[in-house]
């Protein structure tokens, strides 16, 4: 019984501070949605030569997450066309479908076609609400990175 009563204010002291620890508030990230703009990046890697390239454009992607479709405008004229379909979120991952692809380059991932890039494969992604970041890498020459900010 004198083990107890020396036990219990420790017990209490113990009891009471945990209920004032920090416990998890950080809510979780939202899915992306609405309109966001900012640079994609084309970054290769010549054949034969160790130098890496990078081209920038502007663009803006709009997300629609009720029909969760998607578009790409802005500077479509340079190293980025116009993009449009679907696309599906799985934690950290994000897939698109080009609508506007041929069935055959519709298989691949992060397509360049007649020197424009596509949205269109897997992307893993990072999103706070604001800044939402994607990158895929195909094979050891080429990725693609869209670093985009929320604007509506």
């Amino acid at each position: 019984m004198k083990r107890l009563r020396y036990l219990l204010p420790v017990l209490l002291v113990a009891a009471l501070s945990a209920g004032c620890l920090k416990g998890n508030n950080n809510p979780t990230n939202p899915n992306p949605e609405g309109i966001f703009t900012g640079e994609f990046r084309l970054i290769s890697k010549k054949a034969n030569k160790n130098t890496i390239d990078t081209v920038k454009a502007n663009i803006k992607l709009t997300l629609t997450e009720s029909n969760a479709s998607y578009s790409i405008t802005g500077d479509t004229a340079t190293i980025h066309a116009g993009s449009k379909g679907i696309y599906g979120i799985n934690g950290l991952g994000i897939g698109f479908a080009d609508n506007t692809l041929s069935t055959a380059n519709a298989q691949k991932n992060a397509p360049v076609i007649n020197g424009k890039a596509h949205l269109n494969g897997s992307y893993y992604f990072v999103y706070n609400g604001i800044v939402f970041q994607m990158k895929t890498v195909v094979g050891d020459t080429v990725a693609f990175e869209y670093d985009l900010k929320k604007v509506n």
